[in-house]
């Protein structure tokens, strides 16, 4: 049985080597970029395309990566999300709050440099301060009719 000799020098070198021959997918980025994202307040949701929407209803599951958009190069990375806003939010600070913590959590989680974060605002969502009433009075006839 032949035996390999490895120094601790070797194994440091090789770990302290950033991002050599890692292929980190755009997918995997994504993800990591959704979940900085719902942690922002004032989001209401991400806004994200159709077929999306289907597959996230038809697997049950929530699908972190909805809404962004992301071009990775070997060390640099654009990100662009598309969000929704809560109604009465202050739009800029919301975006500011996106841009850092996905900047933040990208560059800490993948040593990828994070060149752009673009926050794209598709919409605002009224219906939690304005249609609350309406919508518990719906509920609310629905379930004497049953």
């Amino acid at each position: 049985m032949e035996e390999n000799n490895i120094n601790d020098g070797d194994i440091l070198e090789e770990v302290t080597t950033e991002n050599s021959g890692i292929k980190i997918a755009n997918e995997v980025i994504a993800i990591i970029a959704g979940v900085a994202v719902s942690e922002v307040q004032g989001v209401a949701s991400m806004a994200g395309r159709f077929a999306g929407g289907i597959t996230e209803v038809l697997s049950g599951k929530k699908n972190l990566a909805k809404g962004i958009k992301v071009e990775a190069g070997e060390k640099e990375a654009k990100i662009d999300v598309n969000i929704i806003v809560e109604y009465g939010t202050r739009i800029p600070d919301v975006a500011f709050e996106i841009q850092n913590r996905v900047k933040k959590a990208v560059e800490n989680m993948t040593g990828l440099k994070v060149e752009e974060v673009n926050v794209h605002v598709q919409g605002v969502n009224t219906s939690t301060s304005l249609g609350q009433e309406e919508s518990n009075e719906e509920e609310k006839a629905e379930e004497t009719e049953v």
